[in-house]
């Protein structure tokens, strides 16, 4: 199934690619792992450079990076089978769940939540990277519990906040009496094949054929694996493989997750082209469902073209740089 393949017009794809990804390939450095999924086939799938440097291990198809933000699909989706089950729905507000939020938690609804335009502070910025310990999702909603006030009036605005995200994990654990990490492997990843995804917690699941975060300068390779933010897991916390997220792929067409009506609000574009989970916009004149994701060591970026039937994975385990435009560039030889 996961083949090295050629687009058309005589396009060697694989040689294209190659030289893209050729930073990170090079001896002793941090790698990446590149899938292209073309009506429901996966016609080139490569792999550069090492998953542990300091073990001179190399980077495999089945490696699994921290998604960071891509989390995000994978959390949304969580919070609306609870809402196909008729646990809650999409405008109940916050409060109703976590009544020791301030006043101004009120008028902030799930819908709010899932399309960051809660007005919810992003936890980050709070205390800094600085932060003695490493934060959880719970935590989040400690420091949230304790702010003043959101930053605009809910719906009004949209502001990035991976506290909303952090808060609906802890949702999915109040609502359905399991962690987080077992309602995904429970409801997401074993229904879908995903054999070896996880939403990792130090003591609770362990991540198979794991890579590790790094940070590349002019000094040379430093490891960068973790940071005060990297237990937080609604926002950025699971960790998989180009072979898994084929699957996830392909359950996102069939639709067999959650109702139809729902996946396919997940794909409307509120303010700033963001759904639930999904940033929802053109490239090209091709309509597009993506996102990115960066946190301490690790940079990925996967976007589907659902009229092409088309999807481009990138996933890597440095820093920097911004991968979203060798994404692209992949794209641009099948589109």
């Amino acid at each position: 199934m996961f083949l090295v393949g050629l687009a058309g017009c005589g396009v060697d794809t694989d040689a294209e690619v190659d030289q893209l990804f050729r930073d990170y390939s090079s001896d002793g450095m941090p790698g990446a792992s590149v899938m292209v999924i073309k009506d429901g086939q996966a016609v080139l799938t490569k792999s550069y450079g090492l998953a542990n440097v300091e073990k001179g291990v190399s980077v495999e198809p089945t490696t699994n990076f921290r998604l960071a933000s891509v989390t995000k699909q994978f959390t949304a989706t969580a919070v609306l089978m609870l809402v196909d089950r008729g646990d809650l729905t999409l405008d109940d507000s916050i409060r109703e769940y976590f009544p020791g939020f301030p006043d101004f938690a009120d008028a902030i609804t799930i819908r709010h939540m899932l399309q960051h335009t809660s007005g919810i502070e992003d936890y980050e910025p709070i205390y800094g990277d600085l932060f003695p310990q490493q934060v959880t999702d719970s935590g989040v909603v400690e420091i949230i519990s304790a702010t003043d006030g959101a930053i605009f009036a809910p719906g009004s605005e949209y502001s990035y906040s991976n506290s909303a995200y952090a808060i609906l994990a802890v949702l999915v654990e109040k609502l359905s009496g399991k962690t987080f990490p077992e309602f995904l492997h429970d409801s997401i990843f074993v229904p879908l094949g995903m054999s070896n995804t996880v939403a990792y917690r130090d003591g609770e699941t362990t991540v198979t054929n794991r890579s590790y975060g790094y940070t590349v300068s002019e000094d040379g390779v430093e490891f960068s694996d973790q940071s005060a933010w990297s237990a937080v897991l609604g926002d950025g916390g699971v960790y998989s493989s180009v072979v898994d997220l084929f699957k996830w792929d392909q359950a996102l067409y069939e639709n067999g997750l959650i109702s139809a009506d729902l996946r396919q609000q997940s794909w409307a574009p509120s303010l700033e082209d963001y759904g639930f989970g999904f940033r929802i916009d053109e490239y090209n004149g091709h309509k597009r469902y993506h996102h990115s994701g960066s946190t301490s060591g690790f940079r990925n970026f996967m976007q589907q073209f659902p009229d092409d039937r088309l999807t481009v994975i990138v996933l890597t385990n440095r820093a920097d740089p911004d991968v979203a435009p060798l994404a692209e560039k992949i794209a641009d030889l099948y589109l």
